[in-house]
């Protein structure tokens, strides 16, 4: 773990290939994949990933805001000079200042930022029940203008049954329609009470990485988390409000012990929302 002098954490994770992968064992996928402690009070914690430079991190402010500093693996004065962000809000009322302009996120709310946006900083409305922000940045090659969207305002797909256990709510933050960005895509998917599958059947999509955060569960409840190539699955035990990476090789899909939300996000060569490869639930094993 690394240290900016102020309040900011951050850690690198390397690419695994499929074969390296298929020989860990639980310790070693879970130190690889699965982020932990992403919220903490008064802090930000930043994991650079070398699967499509995607940076996954959380941002938790108490008392004072916590501005947005850059890291050394960005290699730049500011942290957007060359980079987007997202920034999704899971707690309390929050606050995000960029380039002059405030925004207030309520719960679920997410602001878009574009490449150059400076001057960043999160804050919370009130500090007993501080924000909590679920950040997502990927490099960018042009500026697009930065918008706040509200969760009322996302694309919304009703899916699945309750037969299947898969009955589910998807908002998409961006999409073709919507905000424009150079790389991210980012959505929020909501299981209905009784439902536990996500992304089943499943699929994978070699020309773009993702990053599945799971909340709004129980402290006792637990996602089981798929990975892996379609023939050489893994899983992983998943808490409330923690992150797992999932490299373009890998199917990224889930059971919980009960109904929960994740936000999903992508990054890679395009855009497009169904540029996926299903895969057979045959193939499965």
């Amino acid at each position: 773990m690394n240290h900016t002098d102020n309040h900011t954490d951050f850690t690198s994770r390397f690419a695994i290939d499929p074969v390296t992968a298929a020989a860990m064992g639980t310790d070693e996928l879970r130190l690889n994949f699965l982020i932990e402690g992403l919220f903490q009070l008064g802090r930000i914690g930043l994991t650079y990933t070398h699967y499509d430079r995607m940076i996954v991190g959380g941002a938790m402010p108490a008392g004072i805001p916590l501005p947005l500093e850059a890291i050394k693996p960005t290699g730049t004065k500011n942290f957007l000079d060359r980079r987007e962000l997202i920034a999704v809000n899971i707690g309390g009322a929050g606050i995000v200042k960029a380039g002059g302009r405030s925004y207030e996120l309520q719960p679920r709310d997410m602001l878009y930022l574009g490449m150059g946006a400076n001057e960043v900083s999160f804050a919370s409305v009130n500090p007993a029940e501080p924000a909590k922000f679920y950040l997502l940045s990927a490099p960018a090659h042009q500026s697009h203008p930065s918008q706040l969207i509200r969760i009322g305002d996302a694309k919304r797909l009703d899916l699945g049954s309750q037969a299947t256990c898969n009955e589910r709510s998807i908002f998409q933050f961006i999409h073709a329609e919507g905000v424009k960005t150079c790389q991210l895509v980012v959505g929020m998917t909501r299981l209905a009470s009784g439902s536990v599958w996500n992304t089943m059947p499943c699929h994978v999509h070699d020309r773009r990485m993702e990053a599945y955060l799971y909340f709004d569960l129980p402290e006792a409840a637990r996602v089981f988390h798929f990975m892996g190539e379609p023939d050489e699955t893994r899983h992983l035990v998943m808490r409330n409000e923690e992150a797992v990476l999932s490299p373009g090789w890998s199917i990224h899909s889930g059971a919980g012990t009960s109904n929960y939300a994740f936000i999903w996000a992508m990054a890679g060569d395009n855009v497009d929302y169904t540029d996926v490869d299903p895969v057979a639930m045959e193939e499965l094993r």
